[in-house]
């Protein structure tokens, strides 16, 4: 039979190494901390978007009406991401959409989004005017502080993920605000009878219109990533120091150092 282990001595310290159980050991003090790494990698990512934002809400506005939306979801994420625009015209807030189940402060509530008309008949936009509560009395409608007028709008455009699902709508078109679980632009243009702006504008601080900004973008949370980190780094020192104590003397050493000294004293 192989001989699979090997004794290894430093002074009174002695580790018998088993070459399987130490591969076993290894790959798992590679996958925890591969996944901390991870998690840190993910905490750099979001504060570099919060940079890419904070850096674009600095940067002159262009001007919406210069910027030809590509259709295609991958393309804008590269190009009009956060992008930061300037709009003139008027809300047509009777045709206010409502998104259901929206979160801030652990509160639910609506995201307000209302079509906006730019100024000489320029296409309808949706504008993001941030979140209101849903918690209300009975029979209550929502607080959804509509501006007339015309107005000067500075805003960001916000291009949803590829990946994130539609939830498709039990549409209630003769009751206004509309109640939707996500915006389905094709059904939005059916309703309002032209074609839209491809996507969503999130306006800037201290718009008009303004509600609260509650989307992911405006505080970039990394203290979840670094706790997870912490913690996968902390079940890697955990594996190797179990593995140490299971394969040597050294809980023996800890225990009693005198003993050990006075074995090796006779030896």
């Amino acid at each position: 039979m192989i001989n699979s282990s090997t004794l290894w001595t430093l002074g009174p310290l002695q580790i018998r190494i088993n070459w399987l159980i130490l591969a076993c050991v290894l790959f798992t003090l590679f996958g925890f901390i591969r996944l901390g790494i991870w998690q840190l990698d993910r905490a750099g990512e979001k504060l570099a978007a919060q940079e890419a934002v904070e850096q674009e809400q600095l940067q002159s506005p262009r001007s919406l009406a210069e910027i030809d939306p590509p259709r295609s979801t991958a393309v804008a994420l590269e190009e009009l991401q956060n992008l930061h625009v300037a709009l003139q015209g008027e809300y047509l807030n009777q045709r206010t959409v409502l998104v259901l189940a929206q979160f801030f402060d652990g509160q639910i509530g609506f995201e307000v989004i209302t079509p906006f008309r730019q100024a000489n008949g320029g296409q309808l936009v949706l504008v993001s005017r941030g979140w209101t509560s849903g918690i209300l009395p009975p029979n209550t409608p929502p607080r959804l502080q509509p501006v007339d007028g015309f107005q000067e709008l500075t805003a960001q455009i916000h291009v949803p993920d590829p990946d994130s699902p539609i939830l498709p709508s039990q549409i209630d078109a003769s009751a206004w605000p509309l109640r939707v679980r996500s915006i389905e632009l094709d059904v939005l243009e059916n309703l309002l009878g032209e074609q839209l702006f491809p996507y969503v504008l999130r306006l800037t601080e201290d718009q008009p219109g303004m509600l609260v900004r509650h989307w992911p973008e405006s505080n970039a949370d990394i203290d979840t990533h670094l706790s997870y980190a912490l913690q996968w780094f902390t079940f890697a020192v955990m594996v190797a120091l179990a593995a140490l104590l299971a394969s040597s003397n050294l809980l023996s050493l800890l225990r009693d150092p005198e003993k050990n000294k006075q074995v090796k004293t006779d030896s």
